[in-house]
C-alpha cells in the first residue's frame, strides 16, 4: 500500500481513541528572523508532543532518521517515531528518535 493509505488508517485509529493530532502539518524554517515556507510537511503530529514520520519502504535508511531529526529540531519537539509499514511485524518497523533528551 501507499504511505497515504497507511496514514489514513493510522489517523482513523488515533481518532477513535480520542487522541488529538494534525496531518500534513506545514513546518516553516526560521532564517534570520523570517519564517520561510520550504515545503516541509510533518506526516502526523500527535498531541503537539510527537512527530510520526510514515514510510512504506524495504528498509529504514539513515536519511529517514536524519529527516526526522531535522523536523524535530525545526519544530522544537523532542520525540519522533519513524514507522515503516513495509515489514511483517509492525514492531520491527518502529524507530524512536529523540531530540536533546
Amino acid at each position: 500500500m501507499l504511505e497515504s493509505a497507511y496514514e489514513e488508517c493510522l489517523c482513523w485509529e488515533l481518532a477513535i481513541r480520542g487522541l488529538t493530532f494534525e496531518r500534513q502539518k506545514p513546518l516553516a524554517v526560521s532564517y534570520k528572523g523570517v519564517k520561510l515556507d520550504c515545503g516541509y510537511r510533518l506526516d502526523v503530529v500527535v498531541g503537539e508532543l510527537a512527530i510520526l514520520e510514515l514510510k512504506a519502504v524495504d528498509q529504514i535508511e539513515p536519511i529517514y532518521e536524519a529527516q526526522l531529526l531535522t523536523y524535530l529540531k525545526l519544530s522544537g519537539l523532542k520525540l519522533g517515531i519513524l514507522i515503516n509499514f513495509n515489514v511483517p511485524l509492525l514492531k520491527d518497523g518502529l524507530k524512536r528518535i529523540v531530540n536533546g533528551l
